[in-house]
């Protein structure tokens, strides 16, 4: 089958990202920095007033816009931004890490002003009781992440639903995430709730621990240039689902399955649990799919319960793999 024309590789957008975080955490000191090691952890740029506590700084600003400067370090720390447009910005990419400690049992970040971007953070190591520990729990108002890594926590982004707004994620990498302990089910790399749209480009998804790399209920979808590694992966199910069904485009997008499945029945699920949003305009194409070296089955690559996708564009497909089958 000849293949489509593709973007860059993502495993080549991603790399320089982990190796920049690799690099910078083994610089770090293990005790938590103070100001008294530095000018300020936390630096409101507008003012250049400094704060040792990030929720001093998402404070000072308040119902205002502001971006708030994260100096090098592991914080044992956390913040809930209630109102306002808020920039959450490492001033040394990949050299700021959020490390175990979630606001209100949910998150490092947990977000319900009008608006969020973060930019260039480590967030690992989320756990809470119901199992939904996260390094980003969005309430509402649109958000943007970009340079960013979600690493050995329940969940990586969790949000609820916001039909009037938006989520952007760009070269961001998501790692060891995942679960299906919990008694109210999976926990998932990214889920995401109602949003109006959900676009997700040059990122890498890889060593999944439990429930899906991307669940998403938003009405139109755009995943496009990201690499989705479940070689490693364990106990893992659908690469993307779209539970409700969605509108706009999976494409140019890399692929492998791995050996370690909850569900090996389908890459991309489209409606498997309701017909919320239509799915008519739905393109899946120019992405490339394949099985792990060593594992021998059959699967299927889109699997629709819609009834409204006719069929799929051209992708490459590996070993195993039917191109699309009605649910």
């Amino acid at each position: 089958m000849t293949q489509t024309r593709r973007l860059p590789s993502p495993r080549a957008l991603i790399a320089p990202l982990a190796i920049l975080g690799v690099v910078a955490l083994a610089a770090l000191p293990a005790a938590t920095l103070t100001a008294q090691d530095r000018e300020a952890a936390f630096t409101v740029v507008a003012t250049g007033q400094g704060f040792d506590r990030l929720q001093d700084a998402v404070n000072a600003i308040g119902d205002g816009e502001g971006a708030i400067a994260i100096a090098p370090g592991r914080y044992a720390q956390c913040a809930v931004q209630e109102r306002g447009q808020i920039s959450y910005l490492a001033s040394e990419p990949g050299a700021a890490v959020f490390d175990a400690v979630t606001c209100e049992g949910k998150a490092a970040l947990v977000l319900r002003g009008r608006g969020a971007e973060v930019s260039g953070l480590i967030f690992q190591n989320m756990k809470v009781p119901d199992f939904n520990g996260a390094g980003i729990r969005l309430e509402k108002g649109n958000l943007t992440v970009a340079d960013s890594w979600f690493r050995d926590s329940q969940q990586g982004i969790l949000t609820a639903g916001d039909a009037a707004s938006r989520i952007v994620i760009d070269r961001s990498t998501f790692t060891r995430l995942g679960t299906c302990e919990g008694a109210g089910g999976c926990a998932h790399s990214i889920y995401t709730g109602s949003y109006g749209h959900v676009r997700i480009t040059r990122s890498r998804f890889e060593q999944g621990a439990g429930g899906h790399y991307v669940k998403s209920r938003a009405a139109e979808v755009e995943i496009a240039s990201c690499s989705f590694d479940d070689s490693q992966g364990r106990n893992t199910n659908y690469m993307i689902d779209l539970p409700a069904g969605a509108s706009g485009q999976i494409s140019n997008n890399w692929f492998v399955q791995g050996q370690s499945k909850e569900n090996y029945s389908a890459f991309i699920a489209v409606a498997a649990e309701q017909r919320e949003h239509s799915s008519a305009g739905l393109t899946v194409v120019g992405n490339d799919a394949r099985l792990a070296p060593g594992v021998d089955r059959n699967t299927v690559f889109v699997a629709d319960w819609s009834g409204e996708l006719s069929g799929i564009g051209e992708n490459t497909l590996g070993r195993g793999l039917k191109p699309f089958e009605e649910r």
